[in-house]
């Protein structure tokens, strides 16, 4: 059974059944239908948090075969749950792009799952479309400023580094020309569309506290110089109070239920790649004053998406992860030692062998934060016990314990023993985080620290844009913030070439992009794009409705 006909046997149970499980009285959830609700942010309470326990689940570094780590999230809840242990998990959003792109939908699959999925893959509560229309309102006030001629800023229009966003892969739109059709239509310039996952306000909402913390941050925005080489920033335009207005929704978390009708918070949906890679802060918080057990992920492999949740999410928000779970597959062991995607499922213990080099660096990076390791084995049925034995050979060789699951076709039941481990070691451990460095460090000593502890990096370049921008970063003061560096998924270096563990490799910093808002600056390594484009068959020719209205095809 596909994804889609598996939810569709599941008869969902009224949302305030849900809010009723995490002890929330019915009448102060909003709903949006029947099975999906907004949480107000007054739920959030920090004495409720103490004593809770957060786990992170994390991955090895991505490959097309896919390693299942939403669907291990979801399916260590319905694990958690089952053993008794009170347990919501936080997810990010899925986005458009890669729903109609490559990869599909992003609520789990199989048994493990977050429902209503159709609703959940497509617009859900609006959010995304609230933090378009947030961003691209910034867009249309600074082209208004730039035409303006009684209440114009000055603002240099080649300094405007501020692009419209949509939540589609569209590669026509990436670099494009506005203001032509005359002086009635604007003062052309280069600019181009991002998507909605790479904006700011996406990154500004996730890491956003109160709703006064959220206008403060969409006020600091930097847009770019006067003629005269002052900095201009979004409050500068009166944007900020209506940006927040259009936000107003958007900031509260989302609630939804699991297949086995346990409570599931969704909200923001930043790709890891270009910016933090999880979810809100409110969400994360949420979850923890709600339950004894909070599971939540970060995008991508290790090296991206755990490693901003640890440096900028954690060390912002105060939270101190109880433990870490890092997915693999032998699928993708496998072809990151050179097996070809159509012959993962023919067992090859050598290839095995030189790709399981990938787990260890990653399991080596997360015992550099201070935390308590686990590695789940998400299991497939062209797995062979020989191979299994010897990533649990590995692990043990590495110090960290390790578990089979089975949550695609068997949800809670087949998560329960990595349930048991994750409760033990969540329970037990009193490691406390460790940053991978401080804040207060110059940027480039952040950078190098990232990507030769991290990526595994001998050096790393600066191109002539990048030293400009960094010049430019100090003379604003904002030296000071984190790094979130944009680099590829595909490979620990920033090269998507390189699969396993590469070595030797010299880490290219392009430019360094500043997002003041969020609260960080965006070193881009290697080809990075903010505006993906959809592949020779995108996943959108599959989706289809019937006359019921029941949808098709969404994976």
């Amino acid at each position: 059974m596909t994804d889609i006909e598996i939810a569709s046997t599941v008869k969902l149970k009224p949302i305030t059944e849900t809010a009723k499980k995490l002890g929330i009285d019915p009448e102060v959830i909003e709903l949006y239908g029947k099975y999906k609700a907004k949480l107000p942010l007054d739920l959030i309470q920090p004495a409720r948090m103490q004593g809770k326990h957060l786990i992170l689940v994390s991955a090895i570094s991505p490959t097309p075969a896919g390693e299942g780590k939403t669907t291990i999230s979801i399916g260590l809840t319905e694990g958690l749950n089952r053993i008794g242990k009170k347990t919501t998990v936080v997810l990010r959003e899925p986005s458009l792009g890669p729903v109609f792109g490559i990869k599909g939908g992003a609520t789990g699959g199989g048994y493990s799952q977050v429902l209503p999925m159709e609703d959940i893959n497509l617009h859900f509560t609006g959010d995304f479309n609230a933090i378009e229309k947030a961003h691209n309102l910034l867009a249309a006030l600074i082209d208004n400023n730039i035409q303006s001629k009684t209440s114009s800023l000055g603002l240099d229009p080649r300094t405007v580094t501020w692009k419209r966003v949509m939540d589609m892969n569209d590669r026509s739109l990436r670099h494009i020309i506005v203001g032509l059709g005359g002086t009635s239509s604007g003062i052309p310039r280069e600019t181009g569309f991002d998507i909605t996952a790479a904006s700011e306000i996406m990154a500004i909402l996730c890491l956003s506290e109160s709703f006064m913390d959220l206008k403060e941050r969409l006020g600091n925005i930097f847009i770019g110089y006067t003629y005269d080489k002052r900095p201009l920033y979004a409050r500068d335009l009166k944007a900020h109070g209506a940006m927040a207005a259009l936000l107003k929704d958007a900031i509260k978390p989302n609630l939804v239920q699991t297949i086995e009708g346990n409570p599931a918070i969704i909200h923001g949906g930043p790709f890891a790649n270009i910016a933090q890679g999880t979810n809100s802060v409110l969400a994360t918080k949420m979850g923890l004053s709600l339950s004894d057990f909070v599971v939540t992920e970060a995008g991508f492999g290790f090296d991206l998406g755990a490693e901003k949740f640890f440096d900028i999410k954690c060390v912002k928000a105060g939270l101190n992860p109880s433990a870490v779970v890092l997915v693999a597959t032998i699928r993708a062991l496998k072809y990151h030692g050179g097996v070809k995607v159509e012959n993962l499922k023919e067992e090859n213990t050598a290839a095995l062998r030189k790709g399981i080099e990938n787990l260890e660096k990653h399991v080596e990076n997360m015992k550099k934060f201070n935390i308590c390791p686990i590695v789940a084995l998400n299991k497939f049925v062209t797995d062979t016990d020989a191979e299994i034995q010897i990533v649990a050979d590995k692990c043990k060789e590495l110090g960290v314990p390790m578990e089979v699951a089975e949550v695609w076709a068997k949800g809670g039941e087949g998560a329960e023993k990595l349930a048991i481990l994750a409760a033990k070691v969540a329970e037990q451990c009193v490691c406390k985080l460790k940053p991978l460095y401080e804040w207060s460090w110059d940027i480039e000593k952040k950078i190098e620290t990232i990507a030769k502890e991290i990526y595994g990096a001998a050096a790393i370049d600066y191109t002539a844009q990048a030293k400009s921008d960094l010049k430019k970063i100090i003379a604003l003061g904002l030296d000071k913030l984190p790094v979130c560096i944009a680099k590829t998924q595909k490979s620990l270096s920033d090269n998507p070439k390189l699969l396993g563990r590469p070595k030797d490799f010299v880490v290219t910093v392009r430019q360094i992009e500043i997002a003041a808002g969020a609260g960080f600056v965006i070193p881009i390594t290697g080809e990075i794009m903010r505006m993906p484009g959809l592949p020779e068959k995108p996943a959108a020719e599959n989706i289809d409705i019937d006359e019921q209205g029941h949808i098709t095809g969404l994976f």
